[in-house]
């Protein structure tokens, strides 16, 4: 079910997400999977949906303070991480223990983005603050750039598309792993390498 990007949207995207459901949604790049982060079994459909295993699932937060709830060591990586957010900058940093494995893939460690872009920012908020962000598409295919796109990949298994219009990034996010003291490009993205030579 494709509804378009507005307040009521945003209601039904909440309900969902509360209760367990999944939704796609536009981030700051491309599409996304959207669920309940602490909710184990919600993140676990997520990945039978795209057909893999192991792999860490990143998530967009609503405003600097959600990094408490998920990120050990948090005033360091929220020092760490002010200068640069909002934007598409996904850092990593070592998880709480209470964050499900299903996030982590057993490497301890949590990515998290503060996307800018008000309107993501809003829905975000609007579902508690935080969501999985993985990239909409079935393993080994291109990231969704479209609600139609996102329809075509699962035309079963999400119970809502967010429709926020056709994304305007042409690579993910840039991804930079803080979770041992110092900063370490992992993915160059749409922050380049130039962008981050002081902070790297």
């Amino acid at each position: 079910m494709i509804q378009p990007y507005n307040e009521e949207t945003c209601y039904k995207a909440a309900a969902i997400i509360s209760s367990g459901g999944l939704i796609a949604f536009r981030t700051d790049t491309f599409y996304g999977l959207g669920a309940d982060p602490l909710n184990a079994p919600a993140v676990g459909r997520i990945n039978e949906l795209k057909g893999r295993e192991d792999k860490p699932i990143l998530l967009l937060i609503s405003d600097l303070g959600e990094v408490d709830r998920f990120v050990a060591q948090a005033e360091f990586f929220k020092l760490t991480a002010a200068p640069h957010w909002p934007a598409p900058l996904t850092l990593i940093g070592a998880a709480l223990t209470n964050v499900p494995a299903e996030l982590t893939a057993g490497t301890n460690t949590i990515g998290l983005r503060l996307p800018d872009d008000e309107d993501v920012r809003d829905l975000v908020r609007s579902c508690g603050g935080a969501l999985t962000a993985t990239s909409a598409n079935t393993s080994g295919e291109p990231p969704a750039r479209t609600a139609k796109e996102v329809e075509q990949y699962f035309p079963q298994g999400i119970d809502l598309i967010v429709d926020g219009g056709e994304v305007t990034a042409t690579q993910p996010s840039t991804v930079v792993d803080v979770s041992r003291g110092k900063a370490r490009l992992l993915r160059e993205g749409v922050v380049s390498r130039e962008m981050l030579k002081d902070f790297l």
